[in-house]
């Protein structure tokens, strides 16, 4: 990581000056992160310790909460320290790694969402073939395609990023180190690094939305055939969790990456920011357990057990 400037630190603004309202935001913050890091480990912890939730679904539900517990870590901490901070200061390649770290692991997160719709078209739409479709060799290799993707798309930004050169302002209108703030107050020619950011991100967004959509065509056409109440409900239950999650995530990275860079309100854009680095990573453990029962009977077994041990 090179820069040309004499820019070594990077200021972030964060979300306001005012002592009391930081220190509010602050504790708020705290409780979100700790419940998200609690609610994601929990989660993992239960499809590990629960034998019922061997299966691909739970072990894709597994990765997603990891990369939620990674996720919010790379952005909720340092933020935490600024709010109790007077110089909110961080270093060209702390900047560069939180960047690349937040890009890789929110790519990943969109792979990872579109794996699972695909998983769960797999398991409905056929369910006698489902072990021999959904092999670990299958259902690894798109885990491990998630996190290729993901960095890929990291990589490219994070470079093409720090070759920009930073002359006329080293302060961040943002949280924490995003492509559209960088741009902003770079003093290059950001053109070329705005095509790259729609051309990825649009065709990131196209590919797996459509695999979203086509297997939930499929689902639904699976569920038309099924003819007791019962089994509607129960399939009902475990995808409209999935697709809760993925609207609202999708939602806001539509926002805040497929706009023209003029329309950018790096104020507000951080209040969007919150939803898919710091609140989408708090809900995910909320939404699928609260709509899946065999999640619910998991994380109770784990509770009760640890009552036992503490007495």
């Amino acid at each position: 990581m090179t820069n040309t400037t004499a820019v070594t630190v990077f200021i972030l603004r964060g979300f306001t000056d005012n002592n009391q309202l930081q220190i509010i935001l602050f504790f708020l913050f705290l409780a979100i992160y700790l419940f998200t890091v609690m609610g994601n480990l929990g989660l993992i912890i239960s499809v590990i310790g629960d034998s019922r939730l061997h299966n691909p679904m739970y072990y894709f539900l597994s990765v997603l909460s990891f990369l939620d517990a990674c996720f919010s870590t790379v952005i909720t901490p340092k933020m935490l320290i600024d709010f109790m901070s007077k110089k909110k200061a961080i270093s060209f390649l702390g900047c560069a790694v939180q960047m690349f770290l937040a890009v890789a692991f929110g790519t990943t997160e969109c792979f990872l969402l579109a794996a699972m719709a695909y998983d769960r078209y797999v398991a409905i739409y056929n369910p006698l073939l489902y072990s021999v479709s959904m092999s670990p060799r299958r259902y690894m290799t798109l885990i491990i395609a998630s996190y290729a993707g993901g960095t890929l798309n990291a990589t490219v930004h994070t470079v093409a990023t720090s070759n920009l050169s930073f002359c006329e302002s080293n302060e961040i209108t943002h949280f924490f180190c995003d492509i559209p703030p960088l741009l902003a107050i770079s003093s290059s020619d950001t053109h070329v690094n705005q095509i790259l950011l729609f051309i990825f991100v649009s065709s990131i967004e196209i590919v797996t939305i459509l695999i979203v959509l086509i297997s939930y065509g499929f689902i639904l056409l699976a569920i038309l055939r099924i003819h007791s109440a019962e089994g509607r409900q129960k399939v009902f239950s475990t995808c409209g969790s999935h697709l809760t999650g993925v609207s609202i995530y999708h939602g806001t990275i539509l926002f805040m990456y497929l706009r023209p860079s003029t329309t950018y309100a790096l104020e507000h854009d951080m209040i969007v920011s919150t939803f898919y680095t710091i609140v989408i990573p708090m809900l995910n453990p909320i939404i699928y357990s609260l709509r899946n029962k065999d999640v619910r009977e998991a994380m109770k077994k784990l509770f009760r057990n640890n009552d036992i041990r503490i007495e």
